[in-house]
């Protein structure tokens, strides 16, 4: 696979550079944002206190987190964790970020459709690729179309894994911007700019992410049915 032309060129190459300028571009909002005191001063934690009181968003754990930009929420512990930075660090993007993950603590609470779907199809985010392609190849190899097929179908449902999370992010951005202009976190032009900087980059690296699942399933369907028309 690695060896075919039509992998490096249509999905290798086109993957680095999204993947690439994705990475650039959360990391440049970052480092800029991340330079630039919000009007409030208030970290990360602040911002995550703030939003709990006066939010209408009920309290939930908040932790510390390890490594940068690892800030998560964990729904089935009911955590949110901000990495340290984001935590320690009253910045524009620090209180951005801690926005956008209780964003996705409200569409919990408030039992999002979109946010209970990705959660069921986690299992096929996990497993699927895996599995997935161990199917297709064993298929490809032993002539056997049915057995590809449904490798297929397994990749397929990663794919729809992160189709989903895309409108699933975008929305917690949302949720994240409005909390924070109610509850007054937002103050001037230059906090409401950066915020959405920052929450634009952060959003393009799921983008990035459809858009290389999609070719990569692509990809495979061409082998798992172009093997067959073969045939």
């Amino acid at each position: 696979m690695f060896f075919d032309p039509i992998y490096i060129i249509a999905v290798l190459l086109p993957t680095l550079i999204l993947s690439g300028l994705a990475q650039a571009w959360v990391r440049g909002a970052y480092q800029k944002w991340g330079n630039v005191p919000n009007s409030r001063r208030v970290t990360g934690q602040q911002t995550a206190q703030i939003l709990m009181r006066d939010g209408g968003i009920q309290r939930v754990g908040l932790e510390m987190g390890q490594g940068e930009l690892s800030d998560h929420y964990d729904p089935r512990a009911g955590v949110v964790r901000l990495s340290p930075n984001v935590a320690t660090q009253p910045s524009v993007a620090s209180m951005a970020i801690a926005a956008h993950e209780f964003g996705h603590v409200q569409q919990d609470q408030q039992k999002s459709p979109l946010m209970s779907l990705r959660a069921m199809l986690i299992p096929s985010a996990t497993l699927g690729p895996q599995l997935g392609i161990g199917l297709i190849f064993a298929g490809l190899i032993l002539n056997v179309t049915g057995l590809a097929v449904v490798g297929l179908i397994l990749f397929a449902g990663a794919t729809v894994f992160t189709v989903v999370t895309l409108p699933v992010e975008l929305d917690a951005s949302r949720r994240a911007m409005s909390l924070l202009r109610d509850t007054g976190l937002i103050a001037n032009e230059q906090d409401a700019a950066g915020a959405k900087a920052v929450l634009r980059a952060a959003a393009f690296t799921y983008v990035a992410a459809v858009a290389t699942s999609l070719l990569t399933l692509l990809y495979y369907a061409m082998l798992v049915f172009g093997s067959r028309n073969r045939d």
